[in-house]
């Protein structure tokens, strides 16, 4: 990980911004992505070499109207600036500390079995710290130990169930980022990225841009292998008392045909594995799915 986050930050933000985005006029073959350090500098405010020295690292200390000013030009919401603050006002750094398990609180232990919807808890880096049975029959890879960001980027099973992930996945990395914070170098996030970076280009590419945004709810779409198609609301909520756990959980509209789908998983999730399993349940679900509906 670079020691100069800052800098990186504030680089990779300027070569997403074109002239257009922030009304300069532009001449001629432009031989850099994005603004140039002087137009960044110009537009808020302060000299060209002080705005070098920020992204090369040589001054880490800018006060919050500079840092203010570049998030107007960068174009930066609310989370991305409040992510730049931080980068330049890191928090006092501790003695390390031996990393402890997450463990996920009882009474979010019981609502997970209680819920009825497809639910799981995710941790700080998001591995899986619980999940119910009707979330593993929805997803295979949630269940306890594995990591969404290692499932969603380089198992092909999970892929082939989100058709619409390559679309989603720099947001997902996005609210990964926001999630850790300024603690880019802890080494349980040092091992994640480096081993996705060197295994997946499409991860690298994401991670790359520094896109930082807030972890919410969205759409989704899965090709679950038995039900077919099913078309999902995604919520997360973030567990209290706890060290960045989020429950989330996924749901349909109701009366709608995903969430006579879902329901029907549910209730083969509650037959005995052998069955419920089995390649002549499989077909049955399968027919039930395809099977025209008659209205009373």
């Amino acid at each position: 990980m670079s020691d100069n986050q800052l800098g990186d930050y504030l680089r990779s933000r300027r070569e997403q911004v074109t002239p257009d985005d922030v009304g300069l006029a532009s001449y001629g073959v432009r031989r850099v992505a994005g603004l140039r350090r002087e137009e960044v500098a110009m537009l808020a405010g302060i000299s060209a070499d002080y705005y070098l020295r920020l992204e090369q690292g040589r001054d880490r200390n800018p006060s919050v109207p500079v840092l203010e000013a570049l998030a107007r030009v960068l174009l930066l919401d609310e989370t991305a600036t409040a992510y730049l603050l931080d980068l330049a006002a890191p928090r006092p750094r501790s003695r390390p500390r031996r990393r402890r398990r997450e463990q996920v609180p009882p009474e979010v232990g019981h609502l997970l079995d209680v819920i009825g919807l497809p639910a799981f808890v995710e941790g700080r880096y998001l591995d899986v710290l619980a999940a119910n049975a009707l979330a593993t029959s929805l997803s295979p890879s949630v269940r306890v130990g594995e990591n969404r960001l290692r499932s969603l980027f380089l198992d092909p099973a999970e892929r082939a169930l989100f058709p619409g992930l390559p679309a989603a996945a720099p947001q997902l990395v996005a609210g990964f980022r926001a999630r850790i914070g300024t603690d880019a170098d802890d080494p349980r996030v040092v091992e994640l990225v480096g081993e996705l970076s060197v295994r997946s280009e499409e991860f690298r590419r994401a991670w790359a841009r520094h896109d930082v945004r807030e972890i919410r709810g969205r759409s989704v779409v899965l090709d679950h292998p038995v039900v077919g198609r099913l078309e999902l609301r995604l919520a997360k909520l973030g567990v209290q008392g706890t060290d960045g756990q989020t429950l989330v959980v996924h749901h349909a509209d109701p009366g709608s045909e995903s969430a006579e789908k879902l329901a029907l998983l549910a209730s083969l999730t509650a037959d005995p594995p052998s069955d419920a399993n089995g390649p002549a349940s499989q077909a049955a679900a399968r027919d039930e799915v395809a099977r025209p509906r008659v209205d009373p």
